[in-house]
């Protein structure tokens, strides 16, 4: 029998968009809103799994923006804060959210990233947005200035579309990034992810409940992320020579053996059952040399990431839709200002991992450890912290004196423990290098 030559099917749009989930579904529906046809191609079809189920405070009003608030807060954990185990300190240590600067934001949720992702694409389809589910960008060909032709692929055949403007909201995919060979391992951070649900951990009572815990432990730090439905997130967050000794054991066993070391958080899931497999993201970190072009934008993941410690991904990806609606309706609209409004766009992507990477780098640091775990008020420095925390970088609330002040008491106790700085600067180099081992990078 010949084989059938399936013929390709072909559309046009304002913009298209690769990617559905909380970049790609914000970043949609805002455009939609604004007239654009919007088409979303999403390799995947949701629900499905996926980590980053810890939100922040200033995630709320944007649910509100996009109309979807009353679905999330249907399926989410109310979480008032986070926790800080440590080895070295004999006290936890909870920041809750209700003492940040702006008080306006006490609280987020931790949410099922399956049925979230599914909420926010469901409203990008009723605010007008064409999504198609299983179908994978394969190519793109950048036409002209305002002509971008992607190909693609789902169970039909082969697709093609023509766009005006294309983004990027791929995630770890890094569809363009990958294509234009400008992504690389984060030269400043370095780490794994192994992680699973449970059900039956212990859980704190009243309002803690859904706070998120993060346990250091020797090789690095865990989550501990309730939802609802007894659900429990755990994921071990290591560096990439601890990655290599796995070794001949099963990713269950490693994840199992890891947890075992952090007594406090064997304790809390010394009666739970694990009921998900247990997966692996290797690289965790790396960034893109540029996020934009004339007529493209990169969006969250896909043009950078750091760490989970401070659950920042969801709303720097959400936040990146934002800006992106932005800037993608000026240089559509005005091209003369394309130029400017790309420039503020590269302003505003870069604010938010560079002000949350600087905890990051240091968050392991012994100094550092002591003052998440010690936190003082003086000039407002706690309030600030919380404020970061919270992730209010991008508003009008005026942190930013004190967190200069943070970062000055940080250094100068640094140079009144110059040892000890010196020591932890050197486990941090030791931490990060890079291992010439694939299954660490490909875990």
């Amino acid at each position: 029998m010949e084989a059938q030559v399936r013929e390709k099917v072909r559309g046009q749009c304002d913009v298209l968009v690769i990617g559905g989930g909380p970049a790609g579904t914000t970043v949609a529906p805002l455009l939609a809103e604004k007239g654009y046809k919007v088409v979303v191609l999403d390799k995947a079809r949701h629900p499905r799994f996926h980590i980053g189920e810890s939100l922040l405070p200033a995630n709320l009003p944007l649910f509100e923006r996009l109309g979807v608030a009353d679905e999330v807060r249907a399926l989410g954990m109310v979480k008032h804060g986070a926790e800080f185990v440590s080895p070295c300190h004999e006290h936890s240590q909870v920041f809750d959210f209700a003492e940040a600067w702006d008080k306006s934001m006490p609280y987020a949720y931790q949410v099922p990233r399956a049925e979230f992702d599914t909420v926010l694409l469901k409203n990008a389809v009723r605010k007008g947005v064409e999504v198609h589910e299983g179908c994978k960008a394969t190519a793109v060909e950048f036409v002209s200035d305002d002509c971008v032709v992607v190909q693609a692929e789902d169970e039909a055949g082969p697709r093609e579309w023509q766009a005006r403007f294309l983004v990027d909201a791929s995630g770890r995919d890094t569809f363009l990034a990958n294509r234009f060979r400008i992504k690389h391992r984060n030269p400043k951070h370095n780490s794994s992810a192994i992680y699973a649900h449970f059900n039956g951990a212990v859980r704190h009572e009243g309002m803690a409940e859904g706070n998120i815990t993060i346990f250091w432990f020797e090789h690095g730090w865990f989550w501990f992320i309730p939802m609802m439905n007894d659900v429990t997130s755990v994921g071990m967050v290591t560096w990439p020579y601890y990655m290599k000794t796995k070794g001949e054991r099963s990713l269950e066993q490693f994840l199992m053996d890891g947890i075992a070391m952090c007594p406090p958080l064997a304790e809390r899931l010394k009666m739970a059952s694990r009921v998900t497999e247990v997966e692996a993201t290797g690289n965790f970190s790396y960034v893109s040399e540029r996020n934009h072009g004339r007529n493209y934008l990169l969006l969250g993941d896909a043009y950078a990431f750091i760490d989970p410690v401070f659950s920042s991904g969801v709303w720097l990806a959400m936040n990146s839709g934002v800006i992106g609606a932005e800037a993608i309706d000026t240089c559509l609209q005005q091209p003369a200002r394309a130029g400017a409004a790309l420039k503020r766009f590269d302003k505003l992507m870069g604010h938010g991992p560079r002000e949350f990477s600087w905890f990051i780098y240091r968050v392991t640091n012994p100094i550092m450890r002591d003052f998440f775990m010690y936190p003082k008020n003086i000039f407002r420095v706690k309030e600030a912290l919380l404020s970061v925390l919270a992730g209010d970088i991008f508003g009008k609330t005026p942190i930013w004196r004190s967190i200069k002040i943070f970062k000055l008491l940080y250094y100068t106790a640094n140079l009144i423990q110059p040892k000890r700085a010196f020591m932890g600067w050197k486990r941090r180099r030791f931490n990060i290098r890079k291992v010439d081992d694939p299954a660490v990078y490909n875990a």
